[in-house]
């Protein structure tokens, strides 16, 4: 399985026999500065309806949506949509918010979308096992890196990338990814937006790995 940070919270995963994912499109306005989605994929997940995950329209080819919680059989993969909320206030500020989980080539992946809240002992107990998890970590519209660290420690995942934070290419108020890293070991900053995963060869305990957004 190959993972592609594009920009933000967009990530593409491919599959070995070529399906291919995408999270979270973004749509180029508004303080979004990354360059223009360009990837084609079979599915794309879309964790809620903000301008800034829900630009389905500008990912190429005919993909099938995914954006409801409960369980979605697309092309041989499973997903599982669990309820949450962008926000500490039950979703009365910013709204609803779906955390999606599903299996790529036996990888567990899972995608918090823009979780504004710690995780309940139920909404953890239906995410489960996992071996790569996408988190935001920039505070203000999402969790900060405190919350997320709390999250983490508690999921115990194999693999940790983080987004949603600030970079020269966004100019929403949240903070860069160093506020996360701080104080952490098994940290890899990767001149590159591509990594590959097998499973059976993750790391044992959680490796966090900071990726370079395709534009």
């Amino acid at each position: 399985m190959k993972l592609k940070w594009v920009g933000h919270s967009c990530f593409l995963v491919t599959s070995e026999t070529g399906l291919k994912i995408i999270t979270d499109p973004y749509d180029t306005v508004q303080g979004v500065r990354y360059d223009p989605i360009k990837e084609t994929a079979d599915i794309v997940t879309m964790s809620h309806d903000h301008f800034d995950h829900n630009a389905i329209s500008s990912v190429r080819g005919n993909p099938e949506l995914v954006k409801s919680a409960g369980i979605k059989q697309v092309k041989d993969v499973q997903f599982k949509g669990i309820s949450s909320y962008h926000d500490e206030a039950g979703g009365k500020q910013r709204g609803a918010n779906i955390i999606f989980c599903f299996s790529v080539d036996g990888i567990k992946i899972c995608h918090l979308g823009d979780l504004g809240h710690s995780l309940s002992d139920a909404q953890l107990s239906e995410i489960g096992a996992v071996d790569l998890l996408l988190i935001p970590v920039g505070g203000y519209y999402t969790i900060d890196a405190k919350e997320a660290t709390q999250i983490c420690n508690k999921l115990k995942p194999g693999v940790i990338v983080p987004m949603h934070y600030k970079t020269p290419k966004l100019d929403f108020p949240v903070t860069g990814v160093d506020d996360f890293l701080k104080d952490k070991s098994s940290v890899k900053k990767l001149d590159q937006s591509e990594i590959e995963l097998k499973a059976g060869k993750l790391p044992t305990e959680f490796e966090i790995l900071v990726l370079k957004p395709v534009s």
